[in-house]
């Protein structure tokens, strides 16, 4: 996979996650969907956690964007 077709992914991703909003969900969904999406966050920040990792084993630093 192509460096561009990863980072539309990543950007698809992150698109989709701030779709996510979890106060707009009854009680009885959180309930119901609450293993699933704890395994999706668990996964996820393990995942970030690693592609961080990598970024700064070359020695570089993640930054927080600068808000225009």
């Amino acid at each position: 996979m192509s460096t561009n077709e990863v980072m539309a992914r990543l950007g698809a991703a992150v698109s989709a996650l701030g779709d996510v909003d979890v106060s707009a969900w009854s009680e009885d969904t959180l309930k119901e969907q609450l293993g699933d999406l704890s395994t999706a966050l668990v996964t996820l920040d393990a995942l970030l956690s690693r592609v961080a990792d990598e970024v700064r084993a070359r020695g570089l630093r993640i930054e927080e964007p600068v808000a225009a």
